[in-house]
């Protein structure tokens, strides 16, 4: 290890606990419910054994009025609830981890759609989401004094079901939007007796909170504050630089254990396009210097000398991480190894959270094994030994024949890869150039990098190979990884794709990854809804080109609401000047203007364009495969077994598919099983309706 990360090794007390170092996997959705408690074990295990020192669930339900459907929670309503987390208390514990549990009330910002219990709320103030998503019809009950008691006992019923689970740190929620954020902010407490008005007050259920749960299990388990500081911090105080200042300073010695964060997704999960690494740093400095309690934090740190500076210059005492972990959950051990050079750093793309809206397991651009340590058998640094003697021909050297090389080559076969362009990287190497993206580029660093330290791995570039190029070279298999092409189609109100603008001044990304400079004023037509219409847009306005942006959806970008980015996108083509045209379709572009109808209306809107720039429909590259494949009855003389397509050969997605198709063909060659995953069932010790 480098001596000057030795600090980030040293064990930190938390209240009866202590953690055997600062590597700290904080709270995090990870879309495994009790519905999958096997797979939510091994995810959680995977982090414990690459050498975090605290691992943590991510929010789990005190009670049925916290009910997120169908979002993914985790619950411990009743003892039936215990052992499934007991299995990753278990997991955790293997490696000599902490096992950390979120209790959460979700209060007004939960609709209760499946318990329908009116969700709970200081004042009776909603949560508006303007995302269709978190839309609900039903309105927060306001919270009388007996309310406020039965929230603080289930609580503790909670924090005692952990106890009994094997946890060794137990959580109250303050942040997010969730009820006890809710008492604490203004906005949404309007209350006027003991629980409201002065920030003293407005504390007060808070404070029970944490002196109830530390009274039911602080000999035991250490307790942990999870607050939101970022709107506290913006709010004045009388006696205090700010309320947040007042806040911590109020409550400074009842938890353990100080978890410092942002009020909404988008500021406290930022994408790297937006938020740089150490992002949370100028709102939370201020807790170190309040409270001699440790403190917690997070701010996508993958440098292991940010994290050493964050300790040094007393900014937090344990290194958060959340995208970090999933990313590589085996960071902590390889700076203790001394191998910070084979760190999978994240990306910052926010996949991981998209799985989260999107109600499934959580995903990781960088690393496939995320959800499927138990489901697939994977694990991130261990591979089966090879199947065979065969070699592997990899064609195309984006990101999923990347990634289907390094993993191939991990597991001892004999590789190469080959490229047409003088660069491997694929899409990455006009997309990483683009504003904000330039993080992207650490998936073909990564990649590349390992392969180049490894003796069995051949790479070429500047190689297009043709039919009879792969017959020579001998290899048995053939792996198609070229990519897919964008095309000029169009939308329809069908909402599919339909026909093709063919003509002049109508170009793809293709063109502009070629070095087109499309004629200004320039109209982005985008119905790929993902970031790259809008970063183009971006791209071109910044060039100096006068640039508009249409899309049939109701947001530029619609889909980045996912990824915590949607905000931020508005803003940026804001700044640019670009104007955005919603809900349009393209009906005609006549070299001078851009006719637009809405798309349920059918109301033309004329914009003048002299170049028009379609980010919709991709299709797979598949002429090498297709003249491959009419010539199978010639494999065998080659010596050839099987040839595949993968990533957006196959099916064109986002970087997310791309490497983990990869990542599949490699961890599947020469294996007989036909089961595509294991399915998990829950644990209940009980039947329904038992009384426990």
């Amino acid at each position: 290890m480098n001596p000057r990360y030795q600090i980030l090794f040293e064990p930190v007390t938390i209240g009866p606990v202590t953690a055997p170092n600062r590597f700290y996997q904080v709270p995090h959705a990870s879309g495994m419910t009790e519905a999958n408690p096997r797979v939510r074990a091994a995810f959680r295990e995977t982090k414990a054994e690459g050498g975090w020192g605290v691992v943590s669930t991510g929010a789990v339900s005190t009670h049925p009025s916290s009910d997120d459907s169908p979002l993914p929670f985790a619950r411990l309503w009743d003892d039936n609830d215990i052992r499934s987390h007991a299995m990753t208390c278990d997991a955790i514990h293997k490696h000599g981890s902490l096992a950390a549990i979120e209790l959460w009330h979700g209060g007004a910002a939960v609709m209760n759609r499946s318990s329908r219990l009116a969700p709970y709320s200081p004042s009776g103030v909603p949560w508006a989401a303007t995302h269709v998503g978190f839309m609900g019809n039903q309105r927060p009950r306001i919270m009388d004094q007996k309310d406020i008691k039965d929230v603080i006992r289930w609580q503790v019923d909670a924090a005692r079901r952990a106890r009994s689970a094997g946890f060794d740190i137990v959580y109250i929620y303050a942040g997010m939007g969730y009820l006890g954020y809710e008492f604490l902010l203004e906005e949404y407490n309007h209350r006027s007796d003991e629980y409201g008005g002065s920030t003293e007050n407005r504390v007060r259920f808070v404070a029970e909170l944490l002196e109830a749960t530390k009274e039911a299990v602080g000999d035991d388990c250490g307790v942990a504050l999870r607050i939101s500081l970022e709107e506290l911090r913006a709010k004045p105080s009388d006696h205090f630089e700010s309320q947040a200042h007042e806040v911590v300073n109020l409550l400074s010695d009842l938890p353990d254990l100080w978890d410092v964060k942002m009020d909404s997704s988008p500021t406290d999960c930022g994408a790297s396009r937006f938020r740089a690494e150490g992002a949370h740093e100028p709102v939370i400095d201020f807790v170190k210097q309040v409270t001699d309690r440790p403190v917690v934090g997070v701010g996508r740190f993958t440098s292991p000398d940010t994290m050493v500076s964050q300790i040094k210059r007393g900014v937090l005492d344990l290194i958060g991480g959340a995208r970090p972990g999933i990313a590589d959950p085996f960071l902590p051990n390889k700076v203790r190894e001394g191998r910070e050079d084979e760190i999978r750093e994240c990306i910052g793309c926010n996949i991981c959270i998209s799985s989260w809206h999107d109600g499934v397991p959580v995903r990781c651009t960088q690393n496939a094994t995320a959800g499927e340590e138990w489901r697939k058998g994977w694990h991130p640094e261990k591979f089966d030994s090879p199947g065979s003697n065969d070699r592997i021909l990899i064609v195309g050297g984006g990101p999923a024949g990347l990634e289907a090389a390094l993993v191939a080559a991990k597991r001892g076969y004999r590789v190469a890869i080959a490229d047409k362009a003088s660069e491997m990287g694929g899409r990455l190497l006009f997309e990483t150039r683009m504003p904000g993206l330039n993080a992207w580029s650490r998936v073909q660093d990564y990649r590349l990098y390992a392969l180049q330290q490894m003796g069995n791995v051949d790479i070429y570039t500047d190689s297009e190979l043709g039919v009879e190029e792969v017959f020579a070279l001998e290899y048995q298999r053939v792996a198609i990884a070229t990519g897919a092409r964008w095309t000029r189609a169009l939308y329809s109100s069908l909402e599919i794709p339909v026909g093709e603008l063919n003509m002049p001044n109508v170009f793809t990304p293709d063109d502009l990854a070629a070095g087109t400079i499309p004629e200004g004023p320039v109209l982005v037509y985008d119905f790929d809804n993902y970031y790259l219409g809008g970063v183009i847009a971006e791209h071109l306005a910044a060039l100096g080109i006068a640039t508009s942006y249409a899309t049939p959806a109701g947001h530029a970008s619609a889909w980045t609401i996912m990824t915590n980015e949607l905000p931020y996108v508005q803003q940026a083509l804001h700044r640019h000047n670009v104007a955005i045209n919603s809900e349009a379709l393209l009906d005609s572009f006549d070299g001078e203007e851009v006719q637009l109808a809405n798309i349920f209306t059918g109301a033309l809107t004329s914009i003048s364009a002299r170049s028009v720039v379609i980010v919709g429909l991709r299709l797979p590259n598949t002429d090498l495969f297709d003249a491959l494949s009419e010539r199978e009855p010639e494999w065998k003389e080659a010596g050839i077994k099987s040839v595949d397509r993968i990533g957006d050969a196959l099916a064109a997605g986002a970087l997310v598919h791309a490497t983990y198709s990869g990542h599949s063909y490699a961890r599947e060659l020469d294996c007989s099983g036909n089961e595509l995953y294991l399915r998990d069932i829950p644990v209940a010790e009980n039947p329904p309706g038992a009384v426990i």
